[in-house]
């Protein structure tokens, strides 16, 4: 990690607060060994034991990608759950992506329903996020998927819900670097600023749903097995491809074309944030690569320079805009997300509430008294 992360503190001796807080966070989130399974067999007993009547345990977002398709492979063929698939076509998948999908469903028998978003609702709020000039290009891709993983969990009575985030390769992601893509304030006042069209069937999510009704009113929960169980991402991908033919696609979150292009060439050109610098730094603290070896890859750019003019025109023609449009959103003013209307102050006295309920019965007492 370097400097390009706003928030960075280093020691004299060159350690950063990523790897200073990294044991804190693991004991908090990680659970390897014995005690990772153990906990993970209760937390299965108990999805089965609750759904005993129901067609589905749980919910999975499916991408294509490494995670979420170990994770597919995992929860089917070693925890036995009953899975329905969520698949999310915002316009962007690549073919591999789709292949990819279509093999997991159909070898491990898993029921799947794809969501196609909109296409013209969907490019018209990318080119109001372009025109915002904030740093999170994607806030429009994965508003989407989260807030239709949600509605078809609560649409079919199920509770839980599978997450392939885990922590030994995403321990690691600079909050400077972007704003929640779960703020639809945020996406409102965007659009409502640079958008040209209604936003009538797109799939958005509010605060309440999100942070209140789905977890404590619906009862769903957020599962990450990944972060029980020993996961090394090479080796989930070569056993991906010996068991179900799964194709790698090149990089994290690459099954997406448009997140491929704008994390290897929009957001390290226009804001100067190599993710590669968080994704390999998360695998050189959880010890899956070493920190010479990320080095070496972070010696070459993050794009094919012979090849990136072929991205572009790309995404420029899929975003009917022209490539001097596009240049004119590569130099405009940058923006921070506090420019535009935001759920921090929602998400502070959440917070704060979350704090309050979690303290001992005198402490939360004194407190209110006080």
């Amino acid at each position: 990690m370097d400097t390009s992360d706003p928030h960075i503190i280093f020691t004299e001796d060159g350690k950063c607060s990523h790897c200073s807080s990294f044991p804190l966070h693991a004991k908090q989130h990680w659970f390897k060994g014995n005690e990772g399974i153990e906990k993970l067999n209760r937390i299965i007993s108990e999805i089965k034991d609750k759904n005993k009547q129901k067609k589905y345990d749980c919910i999975i977002g499916l991408s294509g990608g490494a995670d979420s398709s170990y994770l597919a492979y995992w929860a089917a063929k070693h925890a036995n759950l009953r899975l329905l698939a969520v698949h999310v076509d915002a316009g962007w998948n690549s073919e591999i992506a789709v292949s990819n999908i279509k093999k997991i469903v159909s070898q491990l028998n898993i029921d799947l329903i794809t969501h196609v978003i909109d296409w013209e609702e969907m490019a018209d709020l990318q080119r109001s996020f372009l025109n915002a000039g904030v740093a999170n290009q994607d806030t429009p891709q994965d508003h989407a998927f989260f807030a239709a993983l949600y509605h078809f969990a609560n649409k079919n009575n199920i509770q839980y819900i599978l997450s392939g985030f885990n922590f030994a390769s995403e321990s690691i992601l600079p909050k400077g670097w972007g704003h929640s893509a779960m703020d639809l304030e945020q996406i409102k006042d965007i659009h409502k600023k640079f958008g040209r069209m209604k936003l009538r069937t797109f799939p958005l999510i509010s605060f309440f749903k999100n942070y209140i009704y789905y977890p404590y009113v619906k009862k769903m929960r957020i599962i990450f097995p990944l972060n029980y169980i020993t996961y090394i991402k090479s080796d989930a991908i070569m056993l991906l491809n010996k068991e179900l033919g799964w194709e790698d696609y090149g990089g994290k979150h690459c099954e997406s074309r448009f997140t491929k292009f704008f994390q290897s060439y929009f957001l390290p050109t226009r804001f100067g944030f190599d993710k590669r610098r968080a994704h390999l730094s998360s695998l050189v603290l959880s010890g899956q690569i070493d920190r010479h070896k990320a080095l070496k890859i972070l010696e070459k750019p993050p794009f094919e320079e012979d090849k990136i003019h072929l991205d572009k025109e790309f995404v420029c023609r899929k975003l009917s805009v022209s490539m001097e449009e596009f240049n004119e959103f590569l130099n405009m003013p940058k923006r921070d997300f506090t420019y535009y209307k935001n759920n921090s102050n929602k998400m502070w006295l959440l917070n704060l509430v979350r704090y309050v309920l979690s303290l001992p019965g005198t402490a939360y007492k004194r407190f209110f008294s006080s």
